[in-house]
């Protein structure tokens, strides 16, 4: 962990979330393991975000040349916690929830897409390595408060 920047950490974060999704997809309408497993992905990608935000976004915020990007990622962290909100108001049994489920899933690969190809390549441009080790490091030390407050 030293040595790992903030872009590996996010990765590392994004991975889990993919087998996450995965696990949460083959899931069946009346099984007991679909609203843990959605819990458990919601808590984890809220703190995710909330972290993510304090440490990457934060940095590139302040860069005129990477605001967009930021803000746009930004903005789709809220389209998907939105979505999350709406999916766990739902019955986990029915149809419609597995729909919608699908449409938060193929936004939220979209969107870690985006970062990983696009958002971060642009951020590390500006970034010494120092620097994203140092981001790596706060963001591990953001993500188990954020993981509280995402649980409550």
């Amino acid at each position: 962990m030293a040595d790992q920047t903030i872009f590996a950490r996010l990765k590392e974060d994004h991975d889990k979330h993919r087998t996450m999704l995965d696990l949460i997809d083959k899931t069946h309408g009346d099984s007991d393991g679909r609203e843990e497993l959605f819990t458990r992905f919601k808590t984890e990608v809220t703190a995710h975000a909330a972290a993510e935000e304090e440490t990457l976004y934060a940095t590139m915020l302040a860069d005129p040349d990477l605001r967009d990007k930021s803000q746009h990622s930004v903005a789709e962290h809220k389209e998907i916690e939105d979505c999350l909100e709406e999916l766990e108001e739902m019955d986990f049994s029915s149809t419609g929830w597995l729909a919608r489920y699908r449409t938060m899933k193929d936004r939220y690969l979209h969107h870690i897409e985006e970062e990983e190809d696009e958002m971060f390549v642009a951020a590390a441009k500006g970034l010494t390595r120092e620097t994203e080790k140092q981001l790596a490091k706060t963001f591990e030390k953001r993500k188990p408060a954020e993981l509280e407050m995402a649980a409550e």
